[in-house]
């Protein structure tokens, strides 16, 4: 069985588990937040990648998680993949904890999987995914842009949700795609933005013939 698959069946039993007790206690205890480093309670680092909040979140995630995840396993193996999930995860919650409030409560993977969203498209941008019927590579910049507009401009956004975190988690990935590309990261990201750009013309051409 793959690791990702593994770390997708893990945080549906975490997930299901928690809203299945209903216990208030439990989330609280494994969620993230600034109030629970102060506590001691560390573990939360880790725990907090495998709590979802509701339906939609948790099936979004992994469903992304296993496009990018299985992507990458089969590039650069499970060990780093799951390195690389676990390490950006963590550090976003670190680093994002900088900007809220003590009580305020983190929980999804969605920022370590931004991190395997990045790697991705710095060593496969390429590779065609037919969940989301694009490259991986325009699948990661589409999101990086939409995250990058939601800190922007707040209102653009869905409220409670940690765009900032996931941007970091994407900046973490950066740093490890570079490393782990064999020299082929520059041309990878070139391709990604130029897909990108591609893909907002298309879609601007497409608004602009279906008003006439």
């Amino acid at each position: 069985m793959r690791k990702t698959t593994l770390l997708i069946v893990s945080c549906i039993i975490v997930t299901l588990l928690c809203w299945t007790l209903n216990e208030n206690t439990l989330v609280d205890n494994l969620s993230f937040s600034n109030e629970n480093l102060r506590r001691g309670y560390f573990w939360v680092i880790i725990t907090a990648l495998f709590v979802h909040a509701n339906p939609p979140h948790l099936v979004g995630n992994m469903l992304f998680l296993y496009a990018f995840g299985r992507t990458l396993e089969e590039e650069i193996g499970s060990t780093k993949t799951i390195l690389a999930f676990f390490l950006g995860g963590a550090l976003s919650f670190i680093l994002s904890a900088f900007f809220y409030e003590i009580d305020v409560r983190m929980i999804g993977a969605s920022a370590a999987i931004f991190t395997l969203m990045s790697i991705t498209m710095a060593i496969k941008p390429l590779k065609f995914s037919w969940l989301f019927l694009m490259p991986l590579g325009l699948v990661a910049m589409i999101y990086l842009l939409y995250n990058t507009f939601a800190i922007t401009y707040p209102g653009f956004g869905e409220a409670g949700v940690g765009y900032l975190g996931h941007v970091i988690g994407f900046l973490i990935g950066v740093s490890l795609g570079v490393s782990w590309s064999r020299g082929k990261w520059k041309r990878n990201i070139l391709i990604s933005i130029a897909m990108l750009v591609l893909y907002i013309i298309l879609v601007n051409a497409a608004s602009i013939i279906l008003k006439m």
